[in-house]
């Protein structure tokens, strides 16, 4: 069962369980290897006691003083990490879709802005040094729209777009309409 509290210590109760020891037992343990790097805290756990990827992660870094995975809670705090170019871009994206489909709901996922139809990601956005990653969440949708976006850097699941893009707003809604198709709530 995913957890959907962003905080580390979400994942204790389940951790617990189905390993059988209290937290303090695995603070022990982790304790014992504070020394070694993150993959090797990450192995020591999955190879000695079975942990998964989710349940090793928390651990370790809750162990190294991180307590939420959580680092934005709303799509602006996120804008003000981009630089200006990048941030004004992300910006009218997102305000081109929602304004053409105001059902959308922009919420944070993975640390990155997402747009939401109902229980379903429809779009998303991530920022590099160099440029910006889109996404339909759909690679049916990439591929149906690639012949479209030949200037553009279309990947397995996302494309790569400038930091300055002059926004394609045209192409931007229609792969967010087709994406919805697929989903509809």
């Amino acid at each position: 069962m995913a957890v959907k509290d962003g905080s580390r210590e979400a994942h204790f109760p389940r951790i617990e369980k189905r390993y059988g020891e209290p937290m303090s037992y695995w603070f022990a343990i982790m304790k014992k290897i504070s020394k070694k790097k993150y993959p090797e805290q990450i192995a020591y756990l999955k190879e000695n006691f079975g942990f998964s990827q989710a349940h090793a992660n928390a651990l370790v870094m809750y162990s190294r003083g991180s307590t939420s995975s959580r680092r934005f809670d709303k799509p602006s705090d996120y804008f003000k990490t981009l630089t200006p170019t990048q941030a004004k871009t992300a910006k009218s994206i997102f305000k081109v879709l929602q304004t053409k489909f105001p059902k959308l709901e922009l919420v944070m996922a993975w640390n990155q802005p997402m747009l939401k139809y109902g229980d379903a990601y429809v779009f998303g956005l991530t920022a590099t040094k160099k440029y910006l990653l889109i996404a339909p969440w759909s690679q049916n949708v990439l591929k149906e729209f690639s012949p479209r976006m030949k200037d553009l850097d279309v990947k397995k699941k996302t494309i790569g777009i400038p930091s300055d893009w002059s926004i394609d707003s045209k192409l931007l809604c229609d792969m967010v309409k087709a994406r919805m198709k697929e989903v509809k709530p």
